[in-house]
């Protein structure tokens, strides 16, 4: 319990303290989203570079990610089913609901529970590769789809093949992996630049996470849903209701069934298969929606639940699983 403590202690003090002081308003009315792109351009890349390009090539090459693969892919299933015959939602709107179940939150959050719990994020970079390379084009495709947008496979395409270039995290990572497969050193200096501008990254994206609690509302877009107001607000409820289920309990089970009695994984390897898949829904399904003009509170309630709870599923699955390090 004591080791636990030590672990997560860190994460709820650092994001309390971004919601309190979005609350006071310190940092003006901006401040997650200017702490959030330093995060994302600049110190995350850094800090997984680093983690990645000093980790043996054997480290990307397990059967880890096939048990969090599996999981990914049935919840993702999941939400899309669910959001189509249990609240008539439409392939757009689908697609945004298989994303809100399975798509983690591997960089904000993902990166700092991995480094104060398991004290190695190598894994995380594996799944960020894995859930932009992979399951961001099919999201997408089935967004340009339903939406009418992206006018053909060209586009779809071209977002698959430049999506790395745009992405300073998937390049980091990317990066560190020729880094680490090459056997290169980088000169003092550079690293420890690379791990003074890295190490800034777990505190503020746990800052960031605490100030967008406390976001503003969610914006209204077309939906299916024609009845009353009140019907409507209840049908939008019951769905953030099953998409956070599926997310912080149907995933991680799901993850632990194929890592432990299915694959039998390590015990370090199955806590960070079940920890990671634990994870909140990322932002970017709120981001996806918002730019596809398409019913945005869902997923932006979505990921604020889920947020939370996983405050709480994260720490028993530490718990239930132990907590020793690599």
């Amino acid at each position: 319990m004591h080791a636990l403590l030590s672990a997560f202690a860190p994460i709820w003090t650092l994001t309390a303290i971004g919601y309190a002081v979005g609350r006071s308003g310190l940092l003006g009315e901006q401040a997650d989203a200017v702490l959030g792109r330093f995060v994302f351009h600049v110190a995350m890349p850094a800090a997984l570079f680093t983690m990645v390009s000093g980790a043996r090539p054997a480290a990307f090459a397990n059967s880890s990610m096939v048990a969090f693969a599996a999981g990914t892919a049935l919840v993702c299933g999941l939400g899309f089913v669910a959001a189509g015959r249990l609240f008539g939602r439409g392939t757009a709107d689908r697609a945004i609901g298989s994303m809100a179940s399975g798509y983690v939150n591997s960089a904000n959050l993902g990166i700092p529970v991995a480094v104060q719990v398991l004290g190695d994020a190598s894994f995380v970079a594996q799944i960020i590769l894995f859930q932009v390379l992979l399951v961001s084009p099919v999201i997408l495709t089935l967004l340009d789809t339903g939406t009418g947008t992206g006018s053909g496979k060209g586009v779809v395409l071209r977002r698959m093949l430049t999506m790395p270039v745009r992405n300073p995290i998937i390049m980091a990572s990317l990066l560190g992996v020729v880094v680490s497969a090459l056997g290169l050193r980088l000169p003092h200096a550079l690293a420890h630049s690379c791990d003074l501008l890295g190490a800034a990254a777990v505190p503020t994206a746990l800052i960031t996470l605490g100030l967008s609690l406390n976001g503003r509302p969610a914006a209204d877009g077309p939906t299916e849903h024609t009845g009353p107001a009140e019907s409507t607000v209840r049908t939008k409820r019951a769905e953030v209701v099953v998409t956070v289920a599926l997310k912080t309990l149907v995933q991680p089970l799901i993850a632990f069934v194929v890592g432990g009695p299915l694959l039998h994984l390590p015990d370090h390897q199955l806590m960070a298969v079940v920890l990671c898949s634990a994870l909140p829904t990322a932002q970017n399904a709120f981001i996806y929606a918002q730019q596809y003009g398409l019913d945005t509170r869902v997923a932006r309630n979505s990921v604020v639940a889920s947020t939370v709870v996983s405050m709480v599923t994260l720490s028993f699955a530490t718990w239930a699983l132990g907590t020793t390090g690599p």
